[in-house]
């Protein structure tokens, strides 16, 4: 560590020297997910080494898919030579004779020899010797950070602290608020993220149409879709273990079709895609507001558009409940919903169980 002492007599301290550091530097791991433990590691090994390597191994087998994390290294981490090792290989030594030789061979195909070896596991400590580096461990004990990939994996809402934003988009509940016009639908996902201490997502369409002179057009359909994609992912980093999204792109197909006869398959294949934990039905038992970008005043309509949600949610099994009555039903209704989901129990939300709040 060099010290200065700066005008005012405070010693500030500036870090190790570039000409002290060893050249090179490797890390190998999974990454499974990647967590603030290994942001310290990383952060370790940079502040340790002038070039650093990390070498993201993974399975083809494995329940996060390797590119994604990968790519998530790589955000993470842009100014250190992140490499993907998709190569097949013995887990542990047990498993082949020539375990060490075969992960020095497949190592050394992937990067560069490397002057230091950082881990956070006795496993450095052979590796480092077939790699011919120098083995420097770093929070053996997993003291300073007390998590594991395995723990996030099994109990990620229990680890959210540990969850870089990246990932966290990864393992966030996401809750869609959904339904017919005038129903309450901002109100309730806003109350909902007040709640929860999180953040909600708005209905993107209503930002973009209230800013132009004439109505809804076909080609303010993808804008719409493309719009209402970016937000939720942009906020599902800043979420706090639940993301509550006031509609999604089903709704955008559907009123692509209700008002122009079709929708563009891109869309469709995204609405088909993204999945939510759980979808708030609300009942359009409350009074019609009129405005601009609204099209259903009429009572039959918004319990046909009622009918034809709950239709297409059950046709896709994604689990529902339907709310309705005063406000304050809705909202404690949506809540000891919300509240199960994030309870991480075994007994998930039945996909046809109502809670009406004595609407009918």
């Amino acid at each position: 560590m060099i010290l200065s002492v700066s005008g005012n007599g405070a010693r500030e301290t500036s870090g190790i020297g570039t000409d002290m550091k060893p050249e090179t530097g490797l890390i190998i791991g999974k990454f499974l997910p990647p967590h603030l433990g290994h942001q310290y590691l990383v952060d370790f090994a940079r502040a340790y080494v002038k070039h650093l390597t990390v070498l993201v191994c993974t399975l083809a087998a494995e329940p996060i898919p390797g590119e994604l994390r990968f790519n998530w290294m790589r955000e993470m981490f842009p100014d250190v030579d992140i490499r993907h090792h998709i190569d097949e290989n013995p887990q542990e030594p047990h498993e082949h004779p020539d375990f060490w030789r075969i992960w020095r061979d497949s190592i050394m195909r992937h990067c560069p020899a490397a002057d230091v070896l950082f881990a956070s596991e006795k496993y450095g400590i052979p590796l480092a010797k077939v790699l011919n580096a120098r083995f420097v461990p770093v929070d053996i004990g997993r003291s300073l950070v007390p998590v594991s990939g395995t723990r996030v994996r099994e109990r990620p809402l229990e680890n959210w602290r540990y969850l870089p934003p990246v990932v966290r988009s990864h393992f966030v509940k996401r809750v869609c608020v959904f339904g017919p016009e005038s129903a309450g639908k901002t109100t309730l996902a806003r109350d909902l993220a007040l709640h929860f201490d999180t953040v909600y997502v708005h209905e993107y369409a209503r930002h973009l149409l209230e800013l132009k002179p004439t109505l809804c057009e076909a080609s303010d359909i993808p804008l719409i879709a493309r719009g209402q994609i970016a937000a939720e992912e942009a906020l599902a980093r800043q979420a706090n273990r639940v993301l509550i999204c006031d509609t999604d792109i089903l709704t955008t197909v559907m009123w692509s079709e209700i008002l122009f006869g079709g929708c563009p398959d891109w869309i469709r294949e995204e609405a088909e895609r993204r999945m939510y934990d759980l979808y708030i039905v609300l009942e359009p038992d409350c009074p019609w507001i009129d405005d601009k970008v609204r099209y259903q005043p009429d009572q039959a309509e918004r319990l046909a558009f009622r009918d034809r949600c709950v239709r297409e949610l059950e046709t896709r099994g994604r689990p529902y409940i339907l709310v309705g009555g005063s406000w304050e039903d809705r909202f404690e209704a949506a809540r000891h919903a919300v509240s199960r989901l994030l309870d991480e129990s075994d007994t998930p939300v039945s996909p046809l169980e109502s809670i009406s709040g004595g609407a009918s």
